[in-house]
């Protein structure tokens, strides 16, 4: 009895929980520098492009996000099959594999500089093309490390914390990730210089380097121990009796996701083509009178700032709010999604894009919140509920794009941000009357496990 004691003591110790925090930071870091370079990819990809041009940058995120949709059931087969740690190691080899594609994309361009195709009256280069292949791809990887990491944290039962708390410090990690990516891409892989003279040629050696770096990671993580958690998957070839779609609070909860995700992604990657739309036309965009932002000599510029600190009040939110176990999710959610729906209400009627990133704050806890609602009480049914519930986050590749659509249809970007406004209202939606379980399966183990969690 006292070796089984010990053994359930060391099994929920900290450094397993430390290596998926930190896989999750690279998730958060690789995403945000996936939507970056909508920006620059626009000046230097796109150049022969202008009826389909906002259209064609903002399928950047699109094919990341659908890498989410195709494949993120994949990620809850393969933990049943062969476990979390095999499934983590699968999900590195595919981020590798993005990467370099990232790196074949720009010695493409640079090589064969005048190989076009048509697509109307634009012409895109080849290697435009095999960087969709590479955001597709991370995408995948992205999504399948997702369905890993959330059911994990959650069921980890780490002393001292509750799971939507422990979901809180992993996303705030990730936003460390998302904060300082932004200064990345137009700092580092750009080397500070403006978007308009950004080259293809620039991408090649930081994406090197980085799949070797993620290369090294993987081969780090398969010799590092990662129990596996009991209860959350099902074990070997053991099928389940129901749908995972049958537990009606997992579906609207993947429904919430995919307007989350939206609404995040839109505001984290479209501020940017908003703020370099106001830029060109004239209007002023300053930060307390300054029109331009350097840091150790590097001209990083307006839309960079603005990027930064959306994904950095995502982050401050989300440290903060770790902090704080005993706010029941579903409170937490409706007071959040109230308050972003008045502030993108304002941001919008005023064209203020200072205001708008401030919503960063606010979506900092949702995912946190949605993704313990979703699948509170659903024992076994976890694994796939996760892999169902990271199919949701095609949001993000739907909700850019239209509104990237809406931009070239109206001209402009103010009024698109009624489509994140419309996002925000399912999510309260969600909060007041669809979170609620009200299958008596998952009721009667929610009672069971966990009687205060879902709140």
């Amino acid at each position: 009895m006292a070796m089984r004691e010990q053994s359930v003591r060391m099994r929920y110790t900290l450094g397993p929980f430390v290596v998926l925090t930190f896989i999750y930071f690279v998730v958060g870091f690789l995403t945000t520098v996936n939507g970056q370079f909508q920006g620059p990819m626009k000046v230097a990809f796109l150049s022969h492009a202008s009826e389909l041009r906002n259209t064609l940058t903002t399928m950047i995120s699109f094919f990341f996000f659908l890498g989410y949709l195709v494949n993120s059931g994949l990620g809850g087969r393969w933990i049943d099959r062969v476990g979390y740690k095999s499934t983590l190691l699968r999900a590195l080899a595919i981020m590798t594999c993005g990467l370099l594609l990232y790196s074949l994309s720009s010695w493409v361009v640079e090589r064969w500089s005048g190989s076009y195709v048509r697509l109307g009256s634009d012409l895109v280069p080849w290697g435009y093309f095999i960087f969709l292949a590479g955001s597709f791809m991370m995408g995948t990887s992205a999504a399948v490390l997702q369905v890993v990491i959330n059911p994990y944290v959650s069921a980890y039962d780490l002393p001292g914390t509750r799971p939507v708390q422990r979901m809180n410090i992993v996303c705030a990690v990730n936003s460390v990730g998302t904060t300082i990516a932004p200064f990345f891409v137009t700092g580092v892989i750009f080397a500070g210089v403006a978007f308009e003279a950004v080259r293809p040629g620039q991408l090649l050696v930081p994406f090197l380097v980085i799949a070797g770096t993620i290369a090294l990671l993987a081969l780090v993580t398969s010799r590092l121990p990662l129990p596996d958690m009991a209860h959350t998957r099902a074990s070997g070839e053991e099928s389940l009796p129901r749908s995972v779609w049958s537990f009606r609070h997992l579906a609207l909860g993947v429904a919430a996701i995919f307007f989350y995700v939206g609404t995040e992604v839109a505001v984290g990657v479209n501020v940017n083509l908003h703020a370099m739309q106001m830029i060109e036309s004239g209007r002023p965009l300053s930060f307390f009178g300054l029109g331009n932002i350097e840091v150790w000599g590097l001209n990083l510029g307006i839309p960079a700032l603005l990027a930064t600190l959306y994904w950095g009040g995502m982050m401050l939110g989300r440290l903060v709010f770790s902090f704080f176990s005993r706010i029941p999710p579903r409170r937490l959610l409706i007071i959040m999604t109230s308050a972003a729906s008045v502030v993108i209400l304002l941001a919008m009627v005023l064209d203020n894009l200072w205001l708008l990133v401030s919503v960063g704050l606010l979506h900092s806890v949702m995912w946190g919140c949605i993704f313990t609602l979703a699948v509170a009480g659903l024992h076994k049914y976890t694994s796939k509920a996760s892999g169902v519930f990271m199919a949701g986050v095609f949001g993000g590749a739907v909700f850019p794009v239209a509104q990237g659509m809406m931009a070239d249809w109206i001209g402009n970007w103010q009024w698109t941000w009624s489509i994140a406004l419309l996002c925000e209202l399912f999510m309260l939606y969600y909060a007041l009357w669809g979170c609620r379980v009200t299958d008596r399966e998952a009721l009667d183990h929610l009672r069971a496990v966990a009687p205060s969690d879902p709140g």
